[in-house]
């Protein structure tokens, strides 16, 4: 029988593997802009965590965002952009490419942790950092205008949405990541149903555009967050941070396997300098507590 700290690693990879076909569901999507994408993926997301949230606490997910505060709205709205960031970097730029930039997530943490909670940085972070910048720039070479500067844009917009989630996270004081992603669906569904109103979009996808994204609310989102949640409390720090590059590196595989999608080279060797960062950062920082989430 696996133990405990088995099931928890098998937990966190799976999460890593679930969340990285975010870019392959957005490839298969026929139509659907990012804002009806990001409605009806929010919709399944919303009913999904309100019965895994009232199933383990046996309280009302509303009652427990309520008890959060402050913090929850700020961690709900933030993800709201890291959501909308994501897809319109995916549909606009490589799987590899957006993948890449949303690996800078923990470094944009590290320095609002610093400049709004005062938190400690450690010298390796800030070199750490400095690695990532400079592969972000080497993925930003080539790439001065059109769609896809706008999709490196959505890409770093997407990274610091994740950024300030987990800082609100770090603000509350609360381990609870699933009340905040609840309410950060049911802001989604707000503001998209705005957004798509005022400009003309209608709410009536295909089948194959609705089945995908109400299927990514669950399967990608969803269950993601709650194998993080069960594998993180016992899984050390190093390995929770190395198994999440899961998702960076299975995201463009997905793509190469089934649409053939391949990546620039500039976004190759861009991308090995933030992973190389992120490993050398975990490992400096074994000892260190498990981080927050920061990404699906």
């Amino acid at each position: 029988m696996a133990t405990p700290a088995q099931r928890g690693l098998f937990f966190v990879f799976a999460a890593g593997v679930l969340w990285s076909t975010v870019g392959l569901g957005i490839r298969l999507i026929e139509d659907a802009e990012v804002w009806q994408i990001l409605f009806y993926r929010s919709i399944s997301l919303s009913v999904f965590l309100y019965l895994v949230i009232l199933i383990r606490s046996q309280e009302n997910p509303i009652a427990k965002v309520r008890r959060a505060g402050w913090p929850a709205v700020i961690a709900g709205l933030s993800l709201v952009a890291a959501y909308s960031g994501g897809i319109y970097a995916i549909q606009t730029t490589s799987v590899a490419n957006a993948m890449l930039l949303f690996a800078s997530a923990p470094f944009m943490a590290a320095l609002l942790g610093r400049v709004v909670l005062r938190e400690t940085v450690r010298c390796a972070t800030w070199v750490a950092l400095l690695v990532a910048i400079a592969g972000i720039a080497i993925m930003f070479s080539n790439k001065s205008s059109g769609g896809a500067l706008r999709g490196n844009l959505a890409g770093l917009d997407s990274a610091f949405g994740f950024a300030v989630f987990t800082v609100a996270l770090r603000w509350g004081k609360s381990g609870e990541i699933l009340p905040s992603v609840f309410l950060s669906g049911l802001f989604a569904i707000v503001i998209t149903s705005v957004i798509c109103f005022s400009l003309g979009l209608g709410f009536a996808l295909s089948v194959n555009d609705t089945g995908i994204a109400l299927g990514m609310g669950v399967f990608q989102v969803g269950a993601g967050l709650v194998l993080y949640t069960l594998g993180s409390k016992s899984v050390p720090a190093v390995e929770l941070t190395l198994l999440s590059m899961a998702e960076v590196l299975l995201g463009p595989v997905w793509v190469w396997i089934f649409p053939g999608e391949t990546a620039a080279r500039n976004t190759m060797v861009g991308g090995f300098l933030p992973l190389s960062a992120i490993f050398g950062n975990a490992l400096s920082g074994a000892r260190r507590r498990p981080p927050p989430i920061t990404g699906p």
